[in-house]
């Protein structure tokens, strides 16, 4: 078996590229709509079917990660996401870019990211140490966005979008190398990650989980973080521009959040395993809303702004070693890529109405006040709804 530490470090990396690969493609926005002739809302609609792809085919790529190993999923993937950027560079209308950024990417992405290498990782590290080794795999997701951002920036500014698009497909391709660190097939019995009880299929697993309150509670709680995450990355550049204060501000309050974001996920990793997860779930939902009301009570300037970015940076991601850890916890580790997948899909949805809906509610009232308003009671109540969850083992796993 291989070392927990090169399994943790291949994840991360595997992470860092996918995810701060992603996080540039708003950056291509301008110089894409003029040359190829679209709209911003036929861009935006590719986004959005990325998001959406991304959630509802991750339960099923999770399923097939637990079966096959993630080393092969990883690979698929990585090559998957290489020919959607390759397609993006060639596309010459809106519906190539739908194809392309939307259609292919949004499948790879599921297969690249979090949920399927977190599975990898948590099969090679014992359950003490499980949330801080799912904290660091997390945290590379925001190295990504520090450091492939701005390259992107630079790369788009010096070559244009077309070359741009086929050195991030290098990047990218990338992964299917690292995936080698993270292959291997589900974890026997005496593993660190395994217990050696009866084996269990995916269909009895996915029955266990569906008539357990406290999985539903993680899916409404993972739900609020979606659309935090989403509304924010989303909207807020564009709220300080409307407050004055300037767009360039937004572009560095992203790289604020991405930076304080590799700090907040290794201690909420870290404090997963000290502290009972649903109670920090429930304190970190809490902040945030306390970080959103503080936001928009002080006045609003450049200092202000870039407080809340930090702020909300620590809290950004934190969330993903915490709900996993405790899907893992609850279930085991032998469907934990299939289990957390289905929460994500909830975090997803959670994203594509924390964008669309503050859109709608900006584009009648002119304001985003009752968005805001959403952010914070939404946030209010996931600190509620983690509360009540039963975090022991099933009784499948508790010793006899």
């Amino acid at each position: 078996m291989k070392k927990p530490w090169i399994v943790i470090a291949c994840a991360a990396f595997i992470v860092t590229l996918a995810m701060g690969v992603r996080q540039s493609f708003g950056l291509f926005l301008p110089q894409m709509s003029v040359e190829i002739g679209i709209s911003r809302s036929d861009f935006g609609l590719a986004m959005a079917l990325q998001n959406l792809l991304f959630g509802l085919v991750q339960p099923f790529v999770g399923a097939l990660a637990d079966k096959h190993g993630a080393g092969r999923v990883v690979v698929v993937g990585s090559l998957l996401y290489a020919a959607g950027l390759v397609s993006a560079a060639l596309a010459t209308d809106a519906l190539g870019l739908h194809i392309s950024f939307g259609l292919l990417i949004g499948m790879a992405q599921s297969a690249t990211t979090f949920v399927v290498v977190l599975g990898a990782v948590g099969r090679v590290v014992s359950a003490e140490k499980r949330s801080t080794a799912f904290g660091i795999v997390t945290a590379g997701g925001s190295l990504g966005q520090f450091l492939v951002v701005p390259v992107a920036s630079s790369l788009l500014g010096g070559v244009g979008y077309e070359q741009t698009l086929w050195i991030m497909a290098a990047l990218v391709a990338l992964c299917g190398l690292l995936a080698i660190g993270v292959a291997g097939r589900p974890a026997a019995a005496g593993a660190p990650g395994a217990l050696a009880v009866e084996e269990q299929g995916a269909r009895e697993a996915l029955r266990e989980a569906a008539v357990h309150r406290g999985y539903w509670l993680l899916n409404a709680g993972f739900f609020v973080c979606g659309f935090h995450i989403a509304f924010i990355a989303t909207h807020l550049p564009s709220y300080l521009d409307d407050k004055g204060l300037g767009i360039e501000i937004g572009a560095q309050v992203l790289a604020l959040v991405g930076l304080f974001n590799i700090l907040g996920s290794y201690v909420f990793g870290r404090a997963g395993d000290m502290m009972r997860q649903k109670y920090v779930l429930s304190a970190l939902y809490t902040a945030r809303s306390a970080v959103i009301a503080l936001f928009l009570f002080v006045p609003l300037s450049h200092a202000s702004a870039l407080v809340f970015a930090g702020a909300m940076g620590f809290l950004w991601l934190g969330t993903i070693p915490l709900t996993s850890g405790i899907v893992g916890r609850i279930f085991g580790i032998r469907h934990l890529s299939m289990l957390y997948g289905i929460v994500f899909l909830s975090h997803q949805v959670g994203s594509f109405f924390g964008a669309w809906m503050a859109g709608l509610i900006f584009d009648a009232t002119g304001s985003y006040d009752i968005a805001w308003g959403f952010a914070i009671a939404l946030g209010l109540f996931a600190g509620l709804v983690h509360l009540p969850i039963a975090d022991s083992p099933v009784k499948r796993l508790q010793p006899a």
